[in-house]
């Protein structure tokens, strides 16, 4: 049995990050498309959601994780 994992730019920060393609918090780009945000930029926004009423974006525990290659 193998992990996988993917690696792409969180489309907040631009940092490289690691994810669970299933689980990580996303965001609609221009063209609609779900790009992933990284742990930071979620606690970051976090506090500025919660101050306008905005309901806080969870994080998955597994978000960040390898997933087992039958999951893909």
């Amino acid at each position: 049995m193998g992990y996988a994992i993917v690696y792409s730019p969180c489309c907040s920060c631009g940092k490289v990050i690691g994810y669970n393609p299933h689980h990580v918090p996303s965001a609609r780009d221009g063209r609609g498309v779900r790009q992933p945000i990284c742990r930071e930029c979620i606690e970051k926004a976090n506090p500025v959601r919660k101050a306008k009423g905005l309901p806080e974006i969870t994080i998955l525990p597994d978000a960040y994780e390898p997933i087992s290659e039958y999951e893909l």
